[in-house]
């Protein structure tokens, strides 16, 4: 099978679907890796060692028409893909269905990350548990790179200093991964969530859960994701998260609702009450943010509280954030890999299924169809 890894150009994103070691797996498989000049550069993957390892350095006409195509994000408007073919990647397909339905005209079978069922035989193939692991990681590494305090608690010759206050807004991947990465630099570490089983999972981490007077969720039957709010229910969240938001020196928001707003969970007004010097690092920014001040994309001042809605958090720790989407990705491929190195699409299996976007020259996941409807 001839696998085609296109270059991303998107501005600030710095992965690569395959890494030279995956290449090589691939390539020792009987596949032929077609992968776009500089794909890798910018992850510290050079032309040279996917050369070594096997793959066949083309042009993006190549990469993107080939019989399987791997990529993180979508494909640019009017790029050329090959009907017939397959596309893998982190497609943004519940916030962009109209996308999905040009794709699905070009006659290619798409598969994307974010559908994938939320299952424990599933978790090999989970990009988006894999990305949020890096997103979680690095947004603490950038509050700390702001933050006018240290984390830990320092005893010197110059007197005893406290260590931070951080609180995790959002106990999924990403904020455990935050808490983790908060602990392991001597803050003193809180977190919230609306699900029942955040707490136990916060505690284990050992971080103390915040509480909310509200009725906890139960998310197994939303694929583990947080749901959605009611009015009376969002206001009690604002008025009980304010206090310990306050407190804080940082603040790092996760929570997110697939295909819909992120959450809000931070009001103008409890950034005005928070101390000078404090840092919001507001993960949600691409979906509306959970700050009502977060601009995407920006870090801006309001007052002197700092708030970070950079949207590219993952892709500033590109060399890793691409050993982990590879294997996802190469996992894929395993699952719809036949006899010979040839496509054989299961639909039967339920992972291939589930993540299947656009088949047969319509779009095919339910969710997207009544989207469009």
């Amino acid at each position: 099978m001839k696998i085609g890894v296109p270059r991303q150009n998107a501005p600030g994103e710095r992965r690569v679907a395959l890494t030279p070691d995956i290449v090589r797996k691939l390539a020792g498989a009987g596949h032929e890796v077609l992968v776009e000049a500089s794909a890798g550069l910018t992850a510290g993957y050079t032309d040279a060692a996917y050369t070594d390892a096997g793959a066949t350095i083309t042009s993006p006409d190549a990469a993107w028409n080939a019989e399987f195509v791997a990529t993180v994000l979508p494909p640019p408007a009017g790029t050329s893909l090959r009907s017939g073919g397959s596309l893998l990647g982190l497609l943004a397909p519940f916030d962009t269905p109209g996308a999905m339905s040009e794709i699905a005209k070009t006659g290619v079978t798409a598969f994307a990350f974010e559908a994938v069922p939320r299952t424990t035989r599933a978790q090999a193939v989970d990009a988006l548990s894999s990305q949020a692991t890096v997103a979680g990681y690095q947004a603490v590494l950038e509050a700390a790179s702001i933050s006018d305090r240290f984390f830990p608690m320092l005893t010197t010759a110059a007197g005893t200093i406290a260590p931070s206050k951080v609180l995790i807004l959002g106990a999924g991947v990403a904020g455990l991964q935050a808490i983790a990465t908060a602990r392991r630099l001597g803050a003193v570490v809180s977190a919230f969530d609306v699900r029942a089983a955040a707490a136990e999972q916060v505690k284990s981490l050992g971080a103390s859960f915040v509480t909310v007077d509200i009725e906890a969720q139960d998310a197994s039957s939303a694929g583990g994701y947080a749901q959605e709010v009611g009015a009376d229910e969002q206001s009690r969240i604002l008025a009980g998260l304010a206090p310990d938001i306050v407190k804080s020196d940082i603040v790092i928001a996760t929570a997110a609702i697939p295909g819909k707003r992120a959450p809000l969970l931070i009001t103008r007004g409890t950034v005005e009450s928070m101390r000078p010097g404090a840092v919001i690092v507001d993960l949600a920014a691409a979906t509306g943010g959970n700050c009502e001040l977060t601009k995407p994309g920006e870090t801006i001042r309001h007052g002197e509280v700092t708030i970070i809605g950079a949207t590219d958090l993952v892709s500033r720790t590109p060399g890793h954030a691409s050993q982990m989407y590879a294997k996802n990705t190469v996992n894929f491929l395993d699952l719809i890999t036949g006899e010979g190195g040839v496509l054989a699409l299961n639909w039967d299996d339920d992972i291939v299924a589930g993540a299947c976007v656009t088949r047969d020259g319509e779009v095919a996941h339910p969710r997207l169809k009544e989207a469009l409807s």
